[in-house]
């Protein structure tokens, strides 16, 4: 984390692009504000877009705006976020879902500074720092002709890797006391502390929700208490290790494993060399997005808010997967 710190001071004077890499919870809008508040661009507005909530259009018409009449419901013209971040900073959070076709034309402001409103043939020059952040694998999307090579070297000038909390097991305490001290602020609670034994419980735990799981249980713990000491029954179930564990981020060599005990068990053909993690993720997505839907009775909108992921999201893994039938 160190090295983080030390990187997002370097990167944040500069007007090149950034690209922040981590899971889910380990901190990228954070890192994505400090670069902006750190930056020349300070005075200037930072905005944020979470490129994977909305769908092809909406985000179309979110990021470069549109002209009255554009389309059906285009009643008066409409500034997009590009326009808006002139002179500071724009976030785009999971660029990974960007589609094939808005990457060409995410591209063309990086690199030309420029754009054409939704249904608009004037060119608009934009002048704004580009930070942008995935919690996927950019590169092996590239190779599987997922995402564009050309715009992946675009994005990747400064590359910032977060690390998740399994990973940083020694930053636990000092976040949680954090954490304490600023919920109890919230709460009128002071004087709140964490006892021995609650504390070895949240090192011992993986974190596959990463930081931000960390601070949503300690702000449970601060609404629930009634003494001004943590303990452990104030903890999840499966913190306190007596319920299954969340399926976290399995490594690739656990995942290897996994697929050749499916391959031996003849539910799996043989993967092509390197593929073993995609195989294996493929299998318990597709398993998983399949019962789910089943138990909401194949709505998407229900199956999307218990997956946690959103509903276009869900969309597109349903034909990936070819689960149609499944859904409606």
């Amino acid at each position: 984390m160190r090295e983080v710190y030390r990187l997002t001071r370097r990167v944040a004077g500069s007007q090149a692009t950034v690209l922040l890499l981590g899971e889910t919870g380990t901190g990228k809008e954070l890192i994505a504000r400090a670069i902006h508040e750190l930056s020349p661009r300070r005075t200037g507005p930072f905005i944020r877009v979470n490129c994977g909530a909305l769908s092809e259009s909406l985000l179309e018409s979110e990021l470069f705006g549109h002209v009255k009449g554009a389309f059906t419901s285009a009643h008066e013209n409409r500034t997009g976020r590009f326009e808006a971040a002139h002179g500071g900073t724009i976030f785009l959070d999971e660029i990974n879902s960007i589609s094939y076709t808005l990457q060409v034309k995410l591209l063309r402001v990086l690199q030309e500074h420029e754009f054409e409103r939704v249904g608009d043939t004037r060119t608009i020059s934009v002048d704004c720092r580009i930070v942008a952040a995935t919690n996927r694998d950019l590169v092996e999307m590239v190779e599987r002709g997922r995402f564009r090579e050309d715009l992946y070297y675009r994005l990747n000038v400064l590359p910032i890797y977060l690390p998740p909390m399994r990973e940083r097991i020694e930053d636990v305490q000092p976040l949680v006391e954090h954490f304490i001290a600023m919920y109890a602020a919230e709460n009128g609670r002071s004087g709140m502390s964490i006892d021995a034994e609650t504390m070895s419980y949240m090192k011992r735990y993986s974190w596959p929700g990463n930081v931000r799981e960390l601070q949503n249980y300690v702000e449970r713990a601060i609404v629930l208490a009634t003494a001004e000491r943590l303990t452990p029954d104030l903890l999840p179930p499966h913190v306190r290790g007596e319920a299954p564990l969340r399926l976290g981020r399995l490594n690739r060599t656990d995942l290897e494993a996994m697929c050749s005990e499916l391959v031996s068990l003849g539910l799996a053909a043989a993967p092509e060399e390197g593929a073993a993690y995609d195989k294996v993720m493929g299998l318990v997505e597709k398993e998983l997005i399949q019962q789910v839907l089943r138990v909401c009775q194949g709505t998407q909108t229900k199956t999307a808010s218990r997956l946690g992921i959103n509903r276009n999201t869900l969309h597109k893994k349903i034909e990936e997967y070819g689960l149609e039938s499944d859904a409606r």
